[in-house]
Formats: C-alpha cells, sequence, structure tokens
C-alpha cells in the first residue's frame, strides 16, 4: 500500500500563529496517526499576514530595512524582501498592520493612516526597476490611500494629522512616481463604498463606532470622487475596498490589481503540491462567510478539490454547513475558551496538531 500523501497549507491564526507555524503542527498531528505519510507543507497566503513569508519560502530573498512609522505615526523599522528575480514583496501587516497596535478602540479610526506603507513603497521603487508586489491585508487603517499618497508625492489638503481622509479637502495626483509596475495583491472583493464597502464591513473590527463607520463611509465617497477627478472610477471596482480603501487608491493611480491567493499560489508552487496528493488540509483563525471571498483557505480547497484530494479546514472557529469546496470543517477547540487563550500560540499549536491527528487517524484506520 502506498504512503498516504498529505498537503499542510495553512492561512496564518492571526493574533496567535503564522502560517508556517500553523503548518508545523498540523504535519507533526498527521505524523502521530501516520508516521509513514508524505507530507509536504506549503506556507500559505492570500495578501495579507505572511505574504512575504510564502513568497520567500524556498525561493529564499534579501531584505531590505526600511525606516517608516505605522498606523499610527510611531517610528518602525519594517523590512521589504528582494526575490531572486528582483521582484520587491512589500507587505502592509508589517507597516501598518492591526496586529501591530497595542489597543483597537474607537481612538483609532480617526489616527490610523497608511502613510507607513507609503513611505516603504516609495523605497522600494526607488531602489530598482523591477516589479513590486504590495501585499494589502491586515492593515488598521480606513484612510482610502489618503497617507500612502501623500506620502508617495500627491498634493494632498486637509487632513494633516492622523487619517487624513478624516477631513481631507482636495488632491492633486500629477506628483505620483509611476505606479504601473505595481502590483497590488488582495483577500478581497469589496467595493470601496456602500453596504460591502471598506468602512461598514471591516470598520468596526478596526475600532470604529456605527458613527464613525458611516463617517467613514461618506468620506469614501467624497474621497472615490477626487479619485476618478484624478485618474480613474474605482469605488465600486472588486478590491477597491481592500485595506480600507487603499485597494482603489492603488487602482485610481495605475497599479494593477491580482487576487492574493492566486499570485502566491503560482509563485509558491502550491498546485504542483495538491497534484496527487490524497488528504489536504488548511485553514485560518476562523473558517466563515469571509473565507470564500478571495481568502487562502477557500483557494486552497478549490485546487484540491480539482486535483481530486479530500479537503479538509481546520480553524479556531467554524462555520457550518462546510462550505464548498471543502469536504469538512473542523474547530480546533476542544472546550469553550476565551479570546485571550484561544490566542495562545502554544495551545493553538496543541490544538492543531491533536485535530490533524484525529483526522487523519479516520483515514488510516478506514
Amino acid at each position: 500500500m502506498s504512503a498516504l500523501r498529505v498537503v499542510v497549507a495553512m492561512d496564518s491564526f492571526k493574533g496567535s500563529l503564522g502560517s508556517a507555524a500553523a503548518g508545523a503542527a498540523v504535519r507533526l498531528g498527521v505524523l502521530d496517526a501516520a508516521p509513514g505519510a508524505e507530507v509536504r507543507v506549503v506556507p500559505l497566503a492570500d495578501g495579507g499576514e505572511g505574504t512575504v513569508e510564502a513568497l520567500t519560502d524556498g525561493a529564499g530573498g534579501e531584505p531590505v530595512e526600511t525606516d517608516t512609522v505605522d498606523a499610527l505615526g510611531a517610528p518602525l523599522r519594517a523590512a521589504y524582501v528582494v526575490l531572486p528575480d528582483g521582484t520587491a514583496v512589500v507587505e502592509a501587516a508589517r507597516t501598518i498592520g492591526l496586529g501591530g497596535l497595542a489597543v483597537v478602540d474607537d481612538t483609532v479610526p480617526a489616527r490610523a493612516s497608511s502613510a507607513g506603507l507609503g513611505r516603504q513603497l516609495r523605497q522600494a521603487l526607488a531602489a530598482g526597476p523591477g516589479l513590486v508586489l504590495v501585499g494589502l491585508g491586515g492593515s488598521a487603517t480606513t484612510d482610502g490611500g489618503t497617507g500612502l499618497l501623500r506620502a508617495l508625492g500627491a498634493d494632498l489638503r486637509g487632513g494633516d494629522e492622523g487619517n487624513p481622509l478624516w477631513s481631507f479637502a482636495s488632491l492633486d495626483a500629477s506628483t505620483l512616481p509611476d505606479l504601473s509596475r505595481v502590483v497590488v495583491l488582495s483577500d478581497v472583493t469589496n467595493p470601496m463604498t456602500g453596504s460591502s464597502g471598506a468602512a461598514r464591513v471591516f470598520g468596526a473590527q478596526k475600532g470604529a463606532t456605527p458613527a464613525q463607520v458611516e463617517h467613514l463611509d461618506r468620506m469614501l465617497v467624497r474621497w472615490a470622487g477626487a479619485l476618478a477627478g484624478a485618474g480613474r472610477a474605482v469605488a465600486d471596482l472588486p478590491g477597491a475596498g481592500a485595506a480600507g480603501g487603499l485597494g482603489g487608491a492603488f487602482l485610481a493611480c495605475g497599479a494593477t490589481l491580482r487576487p492574493g491567493f492566486e499570485e502566491v499560489a503560482r509563485r509558491s508552487g502550491l498546485a504542483e503540491a495538491v497534484a496527487g496528493a490524497d488528504l489536504v488540509l488548511t485553514g485560518e483563525g476562523s473558517l466563515d462567510h469571509q473565507t470564500a471571498m478571495g481568502k487562502g483557505p477557500a483557494g486552497v480547497a478549490r485546487l484540491g478539490h480539482d486535483a481530486g484530494a479530500l479537503v479538509v479546514g481546520l480553524g479556531g472557529r467554524v462555520d457550518r454547513p462546510a462550505p464548498d469546496p471543502f469536504d469538512a470543517v473542523f474547530a480546533i477547540h476542544a472546550e469553550p475558551r476565551g479570546l485571550a487563550e484561544a490566542l495562545d500560540p502554544a495551545l493553538t499549536g496543541a490544538e492543531l496538531r491533536a485535530t490533524a491527528r484525529e483526522v487523519v487517524g479516520l483515514l488510516v484506520r478506514r
């Protein structure tokens, strides 16, 4: 009998484990149940946290340290990476990420700006002529990219402190650098404004009160008009609402948007890895209705399903029934736990290992 072939492609468990650590824990669980299994772990990202890690795994890359600021303007030393083919990879989660804030409350929306990402991108553009990939997921900002464009050289009037979107007056984008070699990687397909837009869908998780959400959405409508006047109407484009509207700012100013999962999967060899697999294990902190909206685990599930493998999702919490094309989804925690305990990295790793062991045990005992 041939060895069980398993591919592990875990997204990050935000606030707890990164993709590589989660994958390593699941691998141990597979081998606990089937010591002779062939297990390949492929780091996963969809444009959010872990994108740099996923793209440099195996291929390698040269980190470039930059002086910038975080979402609230505090000085920050952050690195982007240059891949062997000369492509630079910049990750918003590393610079203006929600995970970098000590406290997320209603003081954040009016203060959080994408300027730090703009400073880092400006340095990456100046450093070489190659493609620049920008992963957008995991940002703490809902500023429509106002801070980013100002840091890149746009003349943006108003909003001189904190989040420039909060009280911006006008935009002159004629002084921006050429962004045609920038490719934005997004994990969502939301438009910039409206009921499915950046503020109303993601504002609350970034600290916004209901009143602040409405204010931000109104300002994003105004900002979308300014972007249309400066270059391109983007408000309703899929992905324009990514990272608090950063997607729209990039699209309006000449950048290209690609699904983050597809780009990472192509460059990491994930499609080749799942070919011939018996079992594909994937997952993230929460497997829910947003998973199907461009998230990495759903992309892995589609690849695994198309390859004829059994596809199982593992999450800190899960929505049931299992969404297509997952064959099954499992919540990893053995008992109800508070958020702080559930996010403990050691506990998350142990629960991932135990759940993977139980899933694989069902297969090897058939």
